[in-house]
């Protein structure tokens, strides 16, 4: 092989490296990939406070806002492997749970599913029946809660999440 053909494919070869190094990065994010949504950013839970009086129940209310454009999945959801929002309390200082009503669900049909889903959208409100013993101190109480939430638009749904709560109680 001559000098020049030497030379010239080496050069070519220089540039068919160089242009590879360039190449997008399969890691690197670009305009096409969707955003990165975390769930628990689109969902705001804003637990109110409840009064409760020893030996008796009482209803603490939850308010939810989801960003416009979200949605999240019904609790119950509309198949078993869709992760609804949810709701946990246990129970602390005399204080326990007997039932906990989720908001009544909108049915709507989205791009990645075949069938409708029942969500929610917007502000709604979860429902968290308390129940103080006799054995529960008077005073404030601020109950641990965890909410459990997966985020979704109108073309993919995110990662789910959970946010722990403060349940504020104030027992008579």
């Amino acid at each position: 092989m001559s000098h020049t053909r030497k030379t010239l494919l080496l050069v070519l070869l220089c540039s068919w490296c160089t242009a590879c190094s360039q190449a997008p990065n399969s890691n690197t994010a670009t305009e096409t990939d969707p955003p990165q949504i975390a769930s628990v950013d689109v969902v705001e839970a804003t637990p109110s406070e409840t009064a409760l009086t020893r030996g008796e129940s009482s209803e603490a209310v939850i308010p939810i806002k989801i960003s416009h454009g979200y949605h999240v999945n019904a609790n119950p959801p509309s198949l078993p492997y869709l992760k609804p929002l949810e709701i946990q309390v246990p129970s602390a200082a005399g204080i326990s749970v007997e039932f906990i009503t989720y908001p009544d669900a909108l049915t709507k049909k989205f791009s990645f599913s075949e069938q409708p889903l029942a969500v929610y959208e917007g502000d709604t409100s979860v429902r968290v029946r308390l129940k103080a013993d006799q054995s529960a101190a008077p005073g404030k109480h601020n109950l641990s809660a965890r909410l459990r939430v997966q985020a979704c638009d109108d073309k993919v749904c995110y990662a789910p999440g959970e946010e722990n709560l403060i349940l504020p109680v104030t027992v008579k």
